[in-house]
C-alpha cells in the first residue's frame, strides 16, 4: 500500500495516454481515466481510515477527495503520505537512541537541575527524556538577531576552524552570501579541514548542480538528504530536513531559524527588511548538536564518525548563567517532540507567554493552550508577520485570530519587512530558539532542532528583543479585524480547510 499514490497516477497516465495514442481525446478516455481515478481515490481513503489520523484530518481529506478529486489527488502525492512514518525511519531513530551521548552523570548535575526551581525542572526532565538530551550548565550562549549578524559571526568562525566543518541546511543558495561561504569552505579544505555538507534534496532544489560539483572537487563531501530518484514512487517526498546546524571542530554551534541565502540578508526586493533570530553555542552543548548532525549524516551516507575524535570528551568548559539543551525532533521520533516540549512551556506558565512564528497553524492542543492560558490571566503575546511569503499559510493562521483575541491573546503584525523568528519565552526566564514553527508541518512532517534555555542571558535578551519587535508591530483589534470583507474570510476559510494537511 505504501506507493499507492505513485503507482495509481502512473497507471493512469499510461493508460490515458495508450488510449489517446488508439482513439484520441474522446468520452473513452475521459471515462477510463475517471474510472481509475475514483478507483484509486477509494483505495487511498480506505488506507487514510486505517491509518487512525487525527478525526479532523481524516475527514479533510475524504470532503476533498469528494469536492476535488483530481487536485485532491495530486495534493495527497505532495503533501499527504504518511506511510506509517516511524516505519520508514525506524533504523534512524533507533540509531538516534542508542548512541545519544549521555552526561547527566557528571559531578553536581542533579543538584544544579534543583537549584533550578520546580517550573524548569519539569521542563528539562520531560526535555531530557523525550530528546536523549541532557542540559547543559557550562555553555556560552549569544543571540544574533538578523542576517548580518549571523552571516559575520558564521564566517568568523568557519576561518577558524582547525580539524573539521559540519553544516545541515534546509535551504542552500547560489548567490552572494552562498558563494562567498562556498569559497570559504573551499579553502579550508584546502587547510586539511575536513567539510561535510547536508543540505535537503526539496528545500535546495534549485541549488545550481556547479556549486555542489565545485564544493565535491575540492575535496568536501556533500551530501543532498531525502534525495527524490524517483518522485513519483518517492515516500519520503513529504518528510523534510528542516534544520540549520552549522558545527565547527567540536566546540562552536550555530543554529536558528536563517537559511543560506542572500534574502536572509534583507536582499530580496519583494521582502525587503527579514528579521530573524538565530543562536551562536559555544562549549559542551555543542556535543548534542553534533550528534544530531552527525546521525542525519550517518542515516543519508552510511558514514558513522560517532567517535571521540568528533565528540570530545575534553571539550573545554564556558562560563554559562543557568541552562541550555538542544534538541532534536522529527518523524523518526515516537513522541512529538518539540510540540509536547512548546505544550508543556505553555501550560506550565505562571505569568506570560510571548510567541513569534512566521507560519502560525496550530493543533487543537496548542491552540487550546494558548486560549486558556490567556483566559487565565496570563500575558500571552502572538508575533506574526503582516505580510505572507507563503499565502495558503498565512491566510489559514488569520482564522485563528477571532478565537484566540476573544480568549484574550493579544496579536501583533511585524512591519518592518517579513518576520522570520521561531521563539517562544515563558515567564521572561525560559526561551526556545530554533527551526520550528507553530505549524503542522514543523510538529509532525519536518526534521527539526531547537535550543532551549533556562535563565540564561540570552533568554533575557530574547525579552528585549521582543519588546523592541512589539514597537515596530500593529496589535490586531478584534473590532476592526472582524470587518474583513466576505471575500477574503472565504479565502481564509478556504485555507483553514487545508491547514490540516499542510
Amino acid at each position: 500500500m505504501k506507493n499507492i499514490v505513485g503507482i495509481g497516477l502512473l497507471i493512469l497516465m499510461l493508460v490515458s495516454t495508450w488510449h489517446f495514442l488508439l482513439n484520441g481525446v474522446d468520452g473513452g478516455l475521459i471515462f477510463y481515466s475517471s474510472l481509475i481515478l475514483t478507483l484509486f481515490l477509494v483505495i487511498i481513503g480506505f488506507n487514510i481510515f486505517l491509518e487512525n489520523r487525527d478525526p479532523i484530518q481524516t475527514i479533510t481529506w475524504l470532503v476533498i477527495f469528494c469536492a476535488f478529486p483530481f487536485i485532491g489527488f495530486i495534493f495527497y502525492f505532495l503533501f499527504g503520505r504518511n506511510f506509517r512514518k516511524e516505519r520508514i525511519f525506524r533504523k534512524k531513530y533507533f540509531l538516534d537512541k542508542q548512541t545519544f551521548v549521555k552526561i547527566s552523570g557528571e559531578a553536581g548535575y542533579n543538584e544544579r537541575i534543583k537549584e533550578m526551581g520546580d517550573h524548569p525542572q519539569q521542563l528539562i526532565t520531560l526535555a531530557n527524556r523525550l530528546g536523549n538530551s541532557p542540559v547543559s550548565f557550562t555553555t556560552e550562549t549569544r543571540v544574533l538577531r538578523n542576517g548580518e549578524e549571523t552571516f559575520s559571526n558564521i564566517i568568523e568562525e568557519l576561518k577558524k576552524a582547525r580539524h573539521h566543518i559540519h553544516l545541515e541546511y534546509f535551504i542552500v543558495r547560489d548567490d552572494r552570501i552562498g558563494g562567498l561561504l562556498k569559497d570559504i569552505l573551499i579553502q579550508k579544505v584546502k587547510e586539511g579541514v575536513k567539510v561535510r555538507f547536508l543540505y535537503d534534496a526539496v528545500g535546495s532544489w534549485k541549488l545550481a548542480r556547479s556549486y555542489i560539483d565545485e564544493l565535491k572537487n575540492a575535496g568536501a563531501e556533500m551530501v543532498a538528504f531525502g534525495p527524490l530518484h524517483l518522485p513519483l514512487l518517492n515516500n519520503k517526498f513529504n518528510f523534510r530536513n528542516h534544520r540549520k546546524i552549522i558545527v565547527i571542530d567540536g566546540s562552536v554551534g550555530f543554529t536558528g531559524g536563517l537559511n543560506i541565502g542572500d534574502e536572509y540578508l534583507g536582499q530580496d526586493q519583494k521582502f525587503g527588511s527579514w528579521r530573524d533570530t538565530h543562536l551562536i553555542i559555544k562549549g559542551e552543548a555543542v556535543r548534542t548538536l553534533q550528534l544530531i548532525f552527525l546521525q542525519d549524516w550517518y542515516y543519508s551516507t552510511n558514514n558513522s564518525f560517532l567517535s571521540d575524535e568528533y565528540l570530545m570528551t575534553g571539550m573545554p568548559n564556558h562560563h554559562g548563567h543557568g541552562g541550555v539543551q538542544l534538541i532534536g525532533g522529527g518523524p523518526d521520533s515516537e513522541w512529538t517532540i518539540i510540540k509536547s516540549i512548546f505544550f508543556k512551556m505553555i501550560t506550565s506558565a505562571e505569568k506570560s507567554v510571548w510567541i513569534a512564528s512566521p507560519y502560525f497553524v496550530p493543533d487543537d492542543n496548542i491552540l487550546q493552550a494558548l486560549k486558556v492560558a490567556a483566559l487565565s490571566g496570563l500575558d500571552v503575546r502572538l508575533l506574526v508577520p503582516k505580510n505572507p511569503d507563503k499565502r495558503i499559510v498565512f491566510h489559514a493562521s488569520r482564522t485563528y485570530f477571532p478565537e484566540l483575541l476573544a480568549s484574550g491573546v493579544r496579536i501583533f503584525q511585524y512591519n518592518e519587512g517579513f518576520m522570520h523568528s521561531k521563539i517562544i519565552i515563558v515567564d521572561d526566564q525560559m526561551a526556545s530558539i530554533g527551526t520550528t514553527n507553530i505549524d503542522m508541518r514543523s510538529f509532525h512532517l519536518n526534521f527539526e532542532v531547537n535550543a532551549f534555555l533556562y535563565r540564561t542571558e540570552s533568554a533575557q535578551q530574547l525579552v528585549n528583543d521582543y519588546m523592541e519587535d512589539i514597537k515596530v508591530s500593529k496589535e490586531v483589534e478584534i473590532d476592526e479585524f472582524s470587518k474583513r470583507n466576505f471575500g477574503l474570510k472565504l479565502l481564509e476559510s478556504t485555507c483553514r480547510l487545508l491547514s490540516p494537511l499542510l
